[in-house]
């Protein structure tokens, strides 16, 4: 899997940053380049820096003592500098420089050989720092890791409403023993893994999985509001999935997998616990509550007891199920079935979908994102002709895989994200009606629909500005995210797989009767500053390079 890195060099000198350019371009290496400290802050504070060239020689940067300040505004924790210097071993500087943070040193003149050597080792230990903290993430949630950063510890927290989650397959051990293992693995990584987009979008928190159950909190970690609303919308869209892929299975004559769903709110207390193996873990009454809730939910249904009701019965609709006794403690609590959204919450007032208004009450992003991709992609797969062999479904996705890559190096905050990936999946919308002007019908499309799905006007207007840079006449992507857009869409020409793909556009442009226009010298990108010009000049060489 290729992988991509930022790498800032802090130098005045021109000639010392041609040089490392000549060395590190390409291979996956998004060079940067700043003059001074001023320059490098607002890099580092909105950029994921992963490896920092300063020259320690400069009377510019005071030595060592600018250190410490980089690395306090890095918005990458995990920064490895190296220091560029003519005299790395005179003793107390390699010692200092090593106190402030420096892991080693490039000396000059540069050794190319050894100075690629190093750089790959870093980005090694750098690619690894990532592996770790994505683990870390699915193993507490961010405000834990946040706590145990900065405190060394997380305190046990009690909240008075907090609201815990079931759900469980049925039979699920009986399934289980007839399929082999990878399979049932395979199946519950896929069932999982749906769970936990769902459970994001509505920042929810999972705890754990047990067998085929899985639990989960609101209401405890984080701090948007109505966390009861928030887990029915989760609930909702969990059982929906579950029945459409029955659904899907049963038209198949395939076999398929049925889910019960609990919830309850109340007292928990959150908190840390192990010495050598830690987890984060929820404890009190409402835990037990939530999986009798689930016990006796009927299949593909969702039972709540009647304190989540009473929060939520003016949004969703709602069916008496009766009185059920508590195990391990007397008593009975009431039940009640979740049905659906009342139709005046509900986008298109078909009780499925949350509209806008819900989503803002709950302090959820007024993009609806998730709905807006399966309404658009489910356009692309059901309308674009059999003629449209490049510009197809998988097109668009190889664009956004690479749009997120430069986005992610770039450091564009959550919202352009999203307005990124938004035009990347309407860029080759026009191709299902007009394969010439394609870009203007996408982006009457784009603003048609995108109203439905809580986009405004200001951001519909950048997404089409946006689609714009994709069009054939455009000479000078107007924004960053144009940019990004125009790269993402041309990543194809540094790639091995150059000419495959190429042939699938030069087969689309003769089923149009169109001729092949070659656009792979407008821009480059310089972590795929070595594949491109190979292109360029084995194009040449054939003379199918036709440069417009």
């Amino acid at each position: 899997m290729e992988r991509f890195i930022n790498i800032l060099i802090l130098d005045r000198d021109e000639k010392i940053k041609i040089g490392l350019k000549e060395i590190l371009g390409g291979n996956g290496n998004n060079l940067l380049f700043s003059n001074s400290i001023q320059e490098s802050i607002p890099i580092l504070t909105k950029k994921e820096i992963g490896i920092l060239l300063i020259d320690i020689d400069s009377n510019e940067f005071n030595g060592f003592e600018t250190l410490k300040t980089l690395k306090d505004v890095s918005v990458s924790k995990n920064i490895y500098i190296l220091a560029v210097t003519s005299s790395p071993y005179s003793g107390v500087k390699m010692v200092k420089g090593l106190n402030e943070g420096t892991i080693d040193y490039i000396t000059k003149p540069f050794n190319p050989n050894l100075i690629l050597s190093k750089i790959e080792v870093y980005k090694k230990n750098y690619y690894k720092d990532q592996i770790f903290n994505q683990l870390l993430n699915t193993i507490f949630p961010q405000k834990v890791l946040e706590d145990l950063n900065k405190n060394g510890k997380f305190s046990p927290k009690r909240v008075e409403n907090g609201v815990v989650l079931f759900t469980d397959f049925i039979h699920f051990s009986q399934k289980a023993s007839l399929v082999k293992s990878i399979q049932l693995l395979k199946k519950l990584e896929f069932y999982f893994t749906q769970f936990d987009e769902i459970i994001s979008r509505y920042k929810l928190e999972k705890i754990k999985t047990i067998g085929g159950s899985y639990m989960i909190i609101g209401g405890v970690i984080e701090e948007n509001e109505l966390p009861e609303t928030r887990a029915c919308l989760a609930a909702l869209e969990i059982r929906n999935f579950m029945l459409n892929e029955k659904f899907v299975a049963q038209s198949m004559g395939l076999d398929f997998w049925e889910i019960r769903i609990g919830i309850h709110v109340g007292p928990l207390v959150a908190g840390i616990i192990g010495s050598t193996k830690f987890s984060f873990d929820v404890w009190g009454d409402t835990v037990n509550i939530a999986s009798r809730a689930e016990q006796n939910s009927e299949p593909n249904s969702i039972s709540i007891t009647e304190n989540i009701n009473k929060k939520t019965n003016n949004i969703f609709k709602t069916k008496r199920l009766g009185k059920i006794e508590i195990k391990k403690r007397s008593g009975t609590i009431e039940m009640f079935i979740l049905e659906d959204l009342k139709s005046e919450f509900s986008l298109y007032k078909e009780g499925k979908i949350a509209n806008i208004e819900l989503r803002v009450i709950c302090g959820l992003s007024n993009v609806d994102f998730n709905n807006m991709k399966k309404n658009i992609l489910n356009k692309l797969k059901s309308s674009l002709p059999e003629e449209v062999v490049y510009h197809d479904l998988v097109q668009t996705l190889n664009v956004g895989k690479a749009a997120l890559r430069i986005a992610k190096l770039e450091g564009l905050d959550e919202e352009e994200t999203m307005l990124l990936q938004t035009a990347v999946l309407y860029h080759d919308a026009g191709y299902i009606v007009n394969n010439s002007e394609n870009e203007l019908f996408a982006i009457n499309l784009a603003k048609s629909n995108l109203p439905k799905f809580g986009y405004n006007e200001s951001q519909i207007e950048i997404v089409s500005d946006i689609i714009k840079a994709t069009h054939h006449d455009s000479i000078k992507p107007s924004n960053l995210l144009a940019h990004i857009m125009y790269d993402a869409d041309h990543y194809y020409s540094g790639r091995a797989d150059y000419y495959d793909v190429s042939q699938k556009l030069r087969e689309e442009n003769e089923n149009y009767g169109k001729i092949t226009i070659n656009t792979i010298l407008k821009r480059k990108k310089n972590i795929r500053q070595f594949g491109k010009p190979a292109r360029i000049q084995e194009l040449k060489k054939t003379k199918k390079l036709i440069i417009n």
